[in-house]
């Protein structure tokens, strides 16, 4: 099982795995890559006021909305409730940073459906370059940007400082 059954995303683990493949991988060819993580802003709020197949709804939205909009090479999981991970093989800092800030402003503009009302989400993102270092530091680069947009009023992408 290396899916998420919600969203078909890769799971959590199967994510971490692939990361330390990518880094082998970026290490052997002298390749930049980039690790992301994503966070559904106030999504408590909307499993609150619409419900959980609503909330449902939503992550399967972003799931495929990231599908469509990332490249084949790039692996996009689930990474624990409304956060997701994505890892940008061969992708510069600043080239991760405009593709995810273009996705999360398409994001926000999409009216997602709930009976006869619609409503709008946004997400916060902290990507992370890799700078000859572990997975999980890599992780925790990303982790801590994220966090950064929390703190920042949400809806944004900030970059780690390695």
């Amino acid at each position: 099982m290396i899916r998420d059954s919600l969203t078909g995303l890769y799971n959590h683990t199967h994510t971490l795995y692939l990361l330390d493949q990518e880094i082998v991988r970026a290490r052997q060819k002298n390749q930049p890559l980039c690790f992301a993580m994503i966070d559904i802003d106030y999504f408590k709020k909307v499993n609150d006021t619409f419900g959980h197949p609503i909330g449902d709804r939503v992550l399967r939205s972003l799931s495929m909305f990231l599908k469509q909009r990332l490249r084949k090479t790039d692996h996009i999981g689930r990474y624990g409730g409304e956060e997701f991970a994505i890892i940008l093989p061969n992708t510069r800092l600043s080239d991760a940073r405009n593709v995810l800030n273009e996705i999360r402003e398409r994001f926000s503009e999409l009216q997602q459906p709930a009976g006869d009302r619609e409503f709008n989400v946004t997400f916060s993102c902290g990507v992370a370059a890799w700078d000859n270092n572990s997975s999980q530091t890599l992780c925790e680069n990303a982790d801590r940007a994220l966090y950064v947009s929390k703190e920042q009023g949400r809806n944004c992408v900030t970059l780690a400082d390695n």
